[in-house]
């Protein structure tokens, strides 16, 4: 999760002018909880926050990490026997559930410049010194990327900077063609996956991903060991699956993939990369850098190395030949449960992905451990007689790394009871130290501020929520800082994708949250070797207090949803942020009509054309249809309908309410995240059911607000666009009606 930066000293500043409140005289309100109910959920989680250890983190990751521990590997299967063990030992009802996955891994990569010259790169991350995981090379799978298909091809290079959609509409301005082309992209801007299916989009033959100082190398900070930051040999491994169409398996769409699962054909898997795709280091990226011709690249396309950056597209020439293993390997999910004494049917999930790249002590291993200590604690409680009114769910899932396979084959396996049972589904993955982030579904927007305002930080005298509020007025947008100081409560982040909620929020419509701390824990050790305990300890979260404000508000969020009366989900916020979602859409259209206009305009008169420099290839680009003006009524109105139908629902508990009753209620509302799926899914994306959320379809993790609408118009589809307007329209007043029958208390 990406949390801002922020100077610390403006921070404190501002807290010591605008966050000084007297202590409240009487035992606060809490969503969900009756007046009654509320003390004895405080004592409680008194008694939570007392049991948290932080040496016990540090032991456990110390343990976990030790070696690598990526899918099908020993020591991962070791380490969920560990975990399971673990969970026994604390009460809860233990199973290690199994699913069979395509897994391919490297039996060949070979990249060599090839003209001028002939330099094989040496795809290498040696050891450093002082950090003795990093030494561990027989264990460690080389840096690669799972799911680019084996290929062995020749090119001239072409650099493409990110690799997103605006960066080929740049080189075709340019008259730079990646037809028969090997492209050289470096990492960020959008997630890993988009730059192969791109590249292929485009006629390339081969990707090749590296990583830019600039980005998280010795342009941000010092360079491991000295500092956080990625050294030269520094390579991230990952994914490249297209997760945009589904995450999972790739052999079992749709279905859990256990040993006998009906599978496809791997030539018939739609997830795998259409050509082959290796990362490297910036060490490696640079000779290739160093001998482009072509045109310099534009200033915001240029990295931090010590060259020139051209595009290319004659020298130099690379091999690239990959071949992988293409196995079927078992995974274990860890599956530990606490049943609630009252409504033992409406099911709390707890989840942090437990797999690796390599010795993951930050990713994943820096989330988990918290989970784990929250887990205990609560289990202390237990033990002590306590029991939660609904049943807690916590799951260490496996093979997140490749795409989110443990969860979703889970989630795919277990579907219908899930659609009846699941309330709601907490998310975290990496941690470190800094600011709180929260993103997640908005119904959950002021239940999770309000679990913010009781959490304290372990640097500051505040809460966490008051120094996420003093970081967003200090260092945030005009927009953020505004809100932030005029709105009671902090805006959550929509989900895209990314970590494990996926499965449970865009599938199967299940309320989900995604917490985390960081920002002030530095980076570049993402999915290298260098991801290591010795590197956490020094600068993720020394000390482990992050680590333990992540358990108190996870096991907060954990706890008050299990115990409340009333599941405290909350509507306003809800219809407020669709309802600017809305505006964005239409503001959309608004923008791309003047754009349109004035850019064939400028076409159109020869005015583009002549600013540009004559010594240099320029294609103006085609001129485009004109935007034409949607019908957005139906959105309008079901937007309307829906802000009148969230102010009438009450937040307070029934207190006459028999406990089928308030059964029936909590069914009702948790239920409302249902309805924002359609069955028949987003346009040529079936899996992502999703009205409000999706992930991008060329954005990967990055999020798309009412997808289906803003996708249509982004691509300029302007009869699926209107369809897409009617389909959210009616997806919407189908969730305005629910709330009607809450408030009827029918």
């Amino acid at each position: 999760m990406s949390i801002l930066r922020s100077r610390a000293v403006a921070v404190l500043l501002l807290v010591s002018t605008t966050f000084a409140q007297p202590p409240p005289a009487s035992t606060p309100p809490i969503l969900g909880f009756a007046a009654e109910s509320a003390a004895a959920q405080l004592a409680l989680e008194s008694r939570f926050d007392a049991g948290l250890k932080p040496e016990n983190l540090r032991e456990w990751m110390k343990r976990l990490s030790a070696r690598p521990h990526h899918l099908g590997s020993p020591y991962n299967k070791q380490n969920a026997d560990f975990i399971a063990g673990l969970f026994r030992s604390w009460g809860y009802e233990t199973k290690l559930e199994e699913f069979h996955v395509l897994f391919p891994t490297p039996r060949t990569r070979i990249v060599e410049i090839t003209s001028p010259g002939g330099t094989p790169l040496r795809l290498g991350e040696p050891p450093v010194e002082g950090d003795v995981s990093t030494a561990q090379q027989a264990e460690q799978l080389p840096s690669y990327n799972a799911y680019s298909i084996d290929g062995d091809v020749t090119g001239p290079v072409v650099y493409v900077n990110y690799g997103v959609p605006a960066d080929y509409d740049e080189l075709r301005k340019r008259g730079v063609d990646v037809k028969g082309k090997i492209v050289l992209a470096r990492y960020g801007g959008s997630w890993r996956g988009i730059k192969p299916k791109l590249a292929a989009e485009n006629g390339a033959v081969g990707c090749l991903i590296y990583s830019d100082p600039r980005n998280d190398g010795y342009f941000q900070g010092d360079v491991y060991p000295k500092g956080a930051w990625r050294n030269e040999n520094g390579v991230q491994r990952g994914s490249v699956m297209d997760m945009p169409l589904h995450p999972g398996d790739p052999l079992t769409k749709g279905i859990g993939a256990t040993k006998d699962a009906p599978r496809v054909d791997r030539s018939k898997a739609e997830t795998l990369t259409k050509i082959p795709v290796l990362p490297m280091s910036y060490a490696d990226a640079l000779p290739i850098l160093q001998k482009l011709d072509g045109a310099v690249v534009p200033e915001g396309w240029r990295g931090a190395l010590p060259v020139t950056y051209h595009f290319g597209g004659t020298s130099p020439t690379v091999r690239m030949k990959l071949e992988f293993n293409w196995d079927i390997k078992p995974i274990y999910n860890v599956i530990a449960r606490l049943p609630g004494a009252e409504r033992p049917d409406q099911w709390i999930i707890r989840g942090n992905h437990r797999d690796a790249w390599v010795n993951g002590a930050n990713d994943p291993i820096s989330g988990l451990v918290a989970m784990m200590e929250e887990a205990r604690a609560v289990g202390e409680l237990a033990r002590s007689g306590w029991r939660p009114r609904r049943t807690i769910v916590y799951a260490a899932w496996d093979a997140e790394e490749e795409g989110l396979l443990g969860s979703t084959e889970w989630a795919e396996l277990h579907a219908d009871e899930l659609r009846t049972k699941a309330a709601v589904y907490i998310n975290t993955d990496s941690n470190g130290r800094g600011f709180l982030g929260v993103g997640g579904s908005h119904t959950l927007e002021k239940f999770v501020n309000e679990v913010g305002k009781a959490v304290p930080d372990p640097q500051v005298k505040m809460s966490v929520w008051e120094r996420a509020r003093a970081e967003q007025i200090v260092n945030g947008s005009v927009v953020s800082r505004k809100e932030a100081m005029e709105r009671s409560d902090l805006r959550i982040d929509p989900l895209g994708s990314g970590s494990d909620y996926t499965p449970f929020l865009q599938h199967l419509g299940v309320a989900s949250l995604n917490i985390g701390f960081g920002g002030e824990d530095g980076g570049g050790s993402y999915h290298s070797v260098y991801d290591s305990f010795s590197h956490y300890e020094r600068f993720g979260d020394p000390g482990f207090r992050y680590g333990i404000a992540l358990a108190k508000f996870c096991g907060r969020t954990t706890l008050r949803l299990a115990n409340a009366d009333r599941i405290p989900f909350e509507f306003g916020n809800f219809a407020e942020t669709v309802t600017g979602y809305a505006e964005e859409v239409i503001r959309l259209v608004d923008s791309m009509r003047e754009e349109t206009r004035s850019a064939n305009q400028m076409i159109t008169s020869g005015m583009l054309q002549a600013v540009q420099d004559p010594t240099e290839t320029f294609t103006p680009p085609p001129v485009r249809e004109p935007v034409p003006f949607l019908n957005f009524a139906p959105l309008q109105n079901a937007i309307a309908r829906l802000n009148v139908s969230a102010r009438r629902v009450k937040s307070e508990p029934h207190k006459s309410s028999t406990i089928e009753r308030k059964r029936q209620i909590d069914q009702t509302l948790f239920g409302t995240e249902r309805l924002l799926i359609r069955p028949q899914g987003l346009p040529r994306r079936d899996w992502f059911r999703h009205q409000i959320y999706a992930p991008g379809f060329y954005t990967g993790y990055g999020v798309k607000t009412l997808p289906g609408i803003r996708e249509a118009i982004e691509q300029r589809n302007w009869v699926e666009a209107q369809q897409q307007i009617e389909i959210a329209a009616q997806t919407i007043v189908g969730f305005a009606e629910a709330l009607d029958r809450i408030n009827d208390g029918s």
